[in-house]
């Protein structure tokens, strides 16, 4: 939708046109984190952002959005759940908690190390298969496979998304419209957060919220949702306008 706002608007884009595309992707944003479900609101405003930042907002605003949102920072503290407010604790120690908020994080991690270069192989990982690792079959999976393939099978996984990303945001800078473009670039943006933020989840580097790896985890709807995605930037890239030569 805000990808259709911009096009319409492409002639006479000001900073009144941003500040009502920020308005709309607020009232999602806010009805699913009053949920409470801040781990898809986020993604939620991710996506949301990646089309208004694309569309030409300039970097003025975005840094002093990211001063306000630090100075805000204490009353944002204030809002947040309890549990919300654990997880951020927990990141920073989780052995404050190791049975109980800490007990994903530092299970993922012992099973993440425990794989070492080579990993201990298909299906014979101790951690996943003894049971300590919670979720292993969608949110943490990134853990089964760390401990299953180690350093080489991630850093293969990690050339695969960097490839799939690549591409789709090449598919972008080719795309004929504006509205193809933001709607190509922030697909292809998407995919790397859903990457980055499940494995710094699952990594200790990140609180603990519930994505998905993207084509990794067992799945229904995140797993249809991210083939749309996929068959959207086929489509953008079928309908490209070709030049004559």
């Amino acid at each position: 939708m805000l990808a259709w706002y911009f096009q319409h608007y492409e002639a006479v884009l000001k900073l009144r046109h941003y500040a009502l595309a920020a308005l709309l992707l607020m009232v999602p944003f806010a009805l699913i984190a009053k949920q409470p479900d801040l781990g898809t609101a986020i993604l939620v405003g991710a996506a949301g952002f990646y089309v208004i930042f694309l569309a030409g907002l300039p970097w003025k605003f975005i840094i002093g959005l990211m001063a306000a949102g630090g100075a805000a920072a204490p009353f944002l503290w204030n809002l947040l759940h309890d549990y919300q407010r654990k997880r951020i604790l927990t990141l920073l120690d989780p052995t404050t908690d190791p049975l109980g908020a800490g007990y994903h994080i530092i299970q993922a991690t012992i099973a993440i190390g425990s794989g070492g270069i080579f990993g201990k192989g298909y299906l014979k990982g101790t951690q996943t298969h003894l049971e300590f690792i919670p979720e292993k079959h969608t949110d943490f999976i990134f853990a089964v496979f760390s401990e299953e393939w180690g350093l080489i099978g991630n850093s293969i996984l990690l050339v695969l998304y960097f490839m799939l990303i690549a591409r789709s945001l090449m598919i972008a800078a080719a795309a004929p419209t504006l509205f193809t473009r933001l709607l190509a670039g922030a697909v292809s943006l998407v995919f790397f957060t859903y990457a980055f933020v499940n494995m710094g989840m699952v990594s200790g580097i990140l609180p603990v919220v519930g994505v998905p790896l993207p084509f990794v985890s067992y799945g229904g709807t995140a797993l249809v949702t991210l083939f749309i995605c996929i068959g959207i930037l086929m489509s953008i890239h079928t309908h490209r306008m070709l030049v004559k030569k």
